[in-house]
């Protein structure tokens, strides 16, 4: 069972910020802004929305493709790919780039304020799915850099992997443009968008998203196989979309829980585990409500841990975690 996952590979510079960042700005004065947050707390993690869901794919007995574009500097981070069962088969390595890299502060109250330097991501096109000469169950298009994440929306619209014609039955995908949501027009994003299995977002990417395409969530939906807006600790929603997207949907709206977390220590990276979560369930022909929920469970375990990166549970110890969460197994 392998999934590919296109999408940055990133380092995270992470730090805390020991107050809220409301009581720094002065409303007034928001046109000449020159603040300075004192952050004691600083830790290095590897990253990118990418390498993030490689990464808990692992944990969940899923085979990761990795397709990322990555610089000169990778370094360390190669090394724990590979201890973590994430395949650098397909990283496509550019000499005269740097990695990705990523600069967040979370404040008090979860808030965050991210800084992002694109490196080899802006030539993540470069690395092809045609290249990808293994066969996947399930994909996923991730932030990236433009032009990749558009190619690949075409490319999975009309090619399946796995018997290389054109035009045959087409392999499920998830479009996900999170970050790269404002670098997107409204062409693009509706010609990304449109035909998509699953077309998923946080708050206020779907208001972002309403707003760039002026659609409403009957708009959009006729348009996916199925929309999905995650909202952090108060769960997420699923619509069911206007196109057959071969999944088992019980009603066109379906609440999803959160799990309750035993901890909340860093937000970074709750999206990508939920996004595998979600990956799991399509590679497997799942219901995609089992998806959700076992995407918020991998959420509510990564957010008790500090990094993206940091789930060590396996799968066994996850689908136990999931039976005593939901009453039924994966």
């Amino acid at each position: 069972m392998a999934v590919l996952v296109t999408g940055s590979v990133a380092v995270d510079h992470i730090m805390i910020f020991e107050d809220h960042f409301k009581n720094h700005f002065v409303g007034d004065k928001l046109e000449k802004l020159n603040v300075a947050f004192h952050v004691p707390s600083m830790s290095k993690q590897y990253g990118g929305t990418g390498a993030n869901i490689a990464y808990n794919l692992c944990r969940l007995g899923v085979e990761p493709i990795l397709l990322a574009a990555v610089g000169q500097d990778l370094g360390a981070y190669a090394a724990w790919m590979d201890a973590s069962g994430v395949s650098r088969d397909h990283l496509r390595v550019l000499d005269d780039e740097y990695t990705a890299a990523c600069f967040i502060t979370t404040d008090q109250a979860n808030n965050q304020i991210i800084s992002f330097h694109p490196g080899a991501m802006d030539r993540a096109h470069e690395a092809r799915i045609a290249d990808v000469r293994v066969p996947f169950d399930a994909a996923i298009v991730s932030p990236n850099g433009r032009q990749a994440m558009l190619d690949y929306c075409r490319d999975l619209k009309s090619l399946d992997p796995r018997s290389r014609e054109p035009k045959a039955r087409r392999t499920p995908f998830i479009f996900d443009p999170g970050q790269g949501l404002p670098i997107l027009d409204k062409a693009a994003l509706l010609e990304a968008l449109s035909g998509a299995t699953i077309y998923i977002v946080n708050e206020y990417e779907w208001a972002l998203t309403q707003e760039k395409t002026g659609l409403g969530e009957d708009g959009i939906a006729e348009r996916v196989g199925a929309l999905i807006v995650t909202r952090g600790e108060d769960g997420s929603s699923i619509r069911r979309g206007g196109l057959e997207a071969g999944l088992s949907l019980a009603a066109e709206r379906t609440e999803i829980r959160p799990v309750r977390a035993e901890k909340a220590v860093d937000p970074t990276g709750c999206g990508d585990s939920y996004r595998a979560g979600l990956l799991y369930a399509l590679a497997h022909g799942l219901p995609l409500e089992q998806g959700a929920r076992l995407g918020s469970l991998m959420g509510a375990l990564k957010v008790a841990r500090q990094g993206p990166q940091s789930i060590e549970l396996e799968h066994a110890a996850i689908r136990e975690r999931y039976r005593a969460e939901f009453g039924e197994a994966l």
